[in-house]
């Protein structure tokens, strides 16, 4: 696979990703620095390459760009997803960050839907808005058509605690899109 390539324009955003399950590289420039360092986490633990280039308006602020990230990369996983023959379909992850525990549970089915359970013990790392985490989450999982829940159990530092957060959504989708001989895992007999 070669990656597959999309992009995303309008009133707010600009932005182009390239994405490739397989690996690569992964350069991402969004102008929200901590995002872009979650990005990286993300398609480094799950192997993908990932290219991504960002302009929005955060004259504003970051909601509009980290949402629309979330929505352009769920899109383009769901695209490179194609009909979800011979996947695992499932995924867990659960990762510590030092102090901090998250768990990540992925179901690759087309039925979208999206849980965050927990809290950051503060507002903001730096200049970035932790609300806006479940935001990216939620527009990744709804444009990329799977069930997506979240536990954020504990830890101390917000930092530690979106990059438990992050790592365990990676391994929780590098397992689910592990290969399964079964062909599709459902009863219906496509997912």
């Amino acid at each position: 696979m070669s990656g597959i390539s999309k992009r995303r324009q309008t009133k707010e955003t600009d932005i182009a990703l390239k994405l490739n399950l397989e690996g690569g590289a992964q350069k991402i420039k969004t102008g929200v620095g901590f995002l872009d360092h979650m990005l990286e986490l993300l398609a480094y633990h799950a192997g993908w390459g990932l290219e991504l280039k960002a302009q929005g308006d955060l004259h504003v602020d970051a909601h509009h760009t980290v949402e629309d990230v979330g929505i352009l990369l769920g899109e383009t996983l769901a695209e490179a997803l194609g009909r979800r023959e011979g996947l695992a379909r499932y995924g867990e992850a659960t990762v510590p960050m030092e102090e901090a525990l998250a768990q990540a549970v992925v179901d690759l089915a087309v039925r979208p839907h999206f849980q965050f359970r927990g809290e950051f013990p503060k507002e903001r790392v730096g200049q970035f808005d932790l609300e806006l985490i479940p935001e990216f989450l939620k527009a990744l999982a709804m444009h990329g058509r799977f069930t997506l829940h979240v536990r954020l159990f504990y830890g101390e530092n917000a930092h530690h605690m979106a990059e438990a957060v992050f790592k365990a959504l990676a391994y929780a989708l590098a397992r689910a899109l592990g290969p399964s001989s079964a062909g599709p895992r459902s009863t219906k007999g496509e997912l």
